[in-house]
C-alpha cells in the first residue's frame, strides 16, 4: 500500500545556454495572466469599434486593402474572392468566413444606414438569406465608403507595421465622418459587449457644428438635433425622455415598433406593415403573424400576405368585418416582433486601447478630437507640399527670366553635374531649384507657359498663407470650413 510521503520542495533550475532563464510561477497565476492578455487581445483586436473611426481592424483593413487595389466608387466591380485573399494575404491571417461576413454586412442596406460597400450580386437580404459564396459576388467601395479613407496618403493617421511586416497599415482611418454613430456597430468581446444604433447624418453633423461653437454640451443640448436612432429599416421609436436618459448614460433599453397603416377594405380593414424594427428578419416576423393564427391565441384575422419587393416592404393583414385593428395591433405588438427592445450599450475604445461606455457627448467630443488632429496634420502636408512647389516655382521663375543666359550657360557646360553646378552659383539656387531648370521643356519657352508658371507661383503663395493662417491661428471658422470640406 502507498504511503503519502512528504514531497521534498522544488529546486529553482539554473538558467544555461540551452534553457535560458525559467520562472517558477503557480499554475493558477499563469492561467488568469494569460486569460486577461487574450481577454484584452480580443477587445482590442477583433470585437470593439474605436471610438476615432467607429471601425473594427476587420473593417478597417478590408476598405484600406480595397483603396490599394484602386477599388473606388467609381471603378469596375471586382470578385470578392479577390478582395478576401488581398486582405487576408496583407493584414488579417484569420479565417476567410469572418472576413466575407464583415465585407457582406458592410454591403448590406439594411444592417447599414450608410453601406460602405457596394455590392454586386447576391449579399444577402432582409428576411435571413446568406449571402451568396464569395466566388459568386462583386464588390467596390462605395462613395461614403471611399469618403471614410479621404486623405489617408497626406500623413493624416499613423501607421503600424502589419503580421509579418512587410507593409503597414493604418491604426485608425481619417473618417471625415463620425462612422461610430452613422452606421452603429454590434460586437462581443470576453465579458463585455457593444451594441450601437444607426442614425442620422444630417442630424450628427447639426449636432457637431453646434458641438464646435458650444463645446461644454450635454447630451441633452444636442437632442435638439438628433432625434435618436434612424433604422435603415425604419419603424418607430418611443419614449423621447427616456431616450435622452438612456444617450446620456451610454446604455438601455429603446422601444422600436414596425411602421403600420390601418385602411378601408369593402370586406373589412387592413392592417399594413411598411417598416420594420431593426434587426428582425421579415420572413420570421410573417411566420409568427401566422404561428399566432394558427395556434388561435389571435381571433379575427382573415388573410396576410407578404407583398414585399425591391420599392420596399409591404405586409398585409386582412381583418375581418367588426374586429377593432388597434386591439389585434396590441396583441401583434406583444407577441411578436413587430414591437421590440433595441439595448443600446455604446461602449468603445478611446485611444485605441481603452474600452469605455460613452455618452453621446462623449463620443462626438471624442471624435472631433481626432478630426482636429487629422485636419492638423493634412493641413501640415499640404503646407509642406506647398512650400516645396513654390521652391521650385521660384527657381524656374527665375531662369524665365534670364533664359538667354541660362541656355548659353548649360550649352557651355562639361556635364548635367557641372550644368547644375554653374547655375547655383551664378543664380544662387539650391540644388532642387537647379534640378528643376535642367529637367524644364523647350516648350515651357513659350510666352503662356512663362504666364503659366508666374500664375501658379502666385496661387501656390497664397495657399501658403491661408494654410498658415489655419495651422497657427486655428481660428474657429476657418476650422470649421475645413471640419466638412
Amino acid at each position: 500500500m502507498a504511503t503519502n510521503k512528504p514531497t521534498k520542495p522544488i529546486k529553482p533550475i539554473k538558467p544555461t545556454k540551452e534553457l535560458g532563464y525559467i520562472k517558477l510561477k503557480e499554475i493558477t497565476e499563469e492561467m488568469q495572466e494569460s486569460y486577461l492578455d487574450y481577454a484584452m487581445s480580443v477587445i482590442i483586436s477583433r470585437a470593439l469599434p474605436d471610438v476615432r473611426d467607429g471601425l473594427k481592424p476587420v473593417h478597417r483593413r478590408i476598405l484600406y486593402a480595397m483603396l490599394e487595389e484602386g477599388l473606388r466608387h467609381d471603378a469596375k466591380f471586382r470578385k470578392s474572392a479577390s478582395v478576401i485573399g488581398g486582405v487576408l494575404a496583407k493584414y488579417h491571417p484569420h479565417g476567410d468566413v469572418a472576413v466575407y461576413d464583415a465585407l457582406v454586412r458592410m454591403a448590406q442596406d439594411f444592417s447599414l444606414r450608410y453601406p460602405l460597400i457596394q455590392g454586386q450580386g447576391n449579399f444577402g437580404s432582409v428576411d435571413g438569406d446568406s449571402a451568396a459564396a464569395y466566388r459568386y459576388t462583386e464588390c467596390r467601395l462605395s462613395k461614403i465608403g471611399e469618403e471614410i479613407l479621404r486623405d489617408i496618403e497626406k500623413d493624416t493617421v499613423d501607421f503600424r507595421p502589419n503580421y509579418d511586416e512587410t507593409r503597414e497599415e493604418p491604426i485608425v482611418l481619417p473618417s471625415p465622418l463620425p462612422q461610430l454613430l452613422l452606421n452603429g456597430s454590434l460586437g462581443i468581446a470576453v465579458g463585455m459587449a457593444t451594441n450601437i444604433p444607426p442614425h442620422n447624418l444630417t442630424e450628427i453633423c447639426d449636432a457637431l457644428i453646434y458641438l464646435i461653437d458650444h463645446p461644454d454640451s450635454t447630451t441633452e443640448d444636442l437632442f435638439q438635433f438628433i432625434q435618436g436612432p434612424d433604422f435603415p429599416t425604419g419603424g418607430i421609436i418611443y419614449g423621447k425622455k427616456d431616450i435622452i436618459t438612456i444617450y446620456s448614460q451610454g446604455k438601455g433599453g429603446i422601444l422600436m415598433r414596425g411602421k403600420t397603416e390601418v385602411v378601408e377594405k369593402p370586406k373589412g380593414e387592413q392592417i399594413i406593415i411598411s417598416e420594420i424594427p431593426f434587426q428582425v428578419q421579415k420572413s420570421e416576423l410573417v411566420k409568427q403573424l401566422a404561428r399566432l393564427v394558427e395556434e388561435k391565441r389571435i381571433e379575427g384575422i382573415r388573410n396576410i400576405q407578404d407583398l414585399s419587393d425591391k420599392e420596399g416592404i409591404r405586409i398585409t393583414i386582412d381583418l375581418k368585418t367588426g374586429v377593432s385593428p388597434q386591439k389585434t395591433l396590441n396583441v401583434l405588438y406583444k407577441f411578436t416582433n413587430l414591437q421590440k427592445i433595441f439595448y443600446l450599450n455604446m461602449l468603445a475604445l478611446v485611444d485605441g486601447i481603452q474600452p469605455k461606455i460613452l455618452s453621446l457627448a462623449e463620443v462626438l467630443n471624442l471624435y472631433l478630437e481626432h478630426k482636429k488632429e487629422v485636419v492638423r496634420r493634412r493641413t501640415d502636408f499640404d503646407l509642406r507640399k506647398a512650400k516645396e512647389r513654390e521652391h521650385i516655382l521660384e527657381g524656374l521663375a527665375i531662369a524665365q527670366r534670364n533664359i538667354d543666359e541660362v541656355i548659353s550657360l548649360i550649352k557651355k557646360s562639361e556635364s548635367r553635374s557641372d550644368a547644375q553646378k554653374k547655375l547655383e552659383k551664378r543664380f544662387k539656387l539650391t540644388a532642387i531649384q537647379a534640378n528643376a531648370i535642367l529637367e524644364m521643356k523647350l516648350s515651357s519657352l513659350a510666352k503662356l507657359e512663362r504666364e503659366k508658371i508666374e500664375t501658379e507661383l502666385k496661387e501656390t503663395k497664397e495657399k501658403i498663407k491661408i494654410l498658415n493662417l489655419g495651422n497657427l491661428k486655428i481660428q474657429k471658422i476657418f476650422f470649421l470650413k475645413l471640419l466638412f470640406l
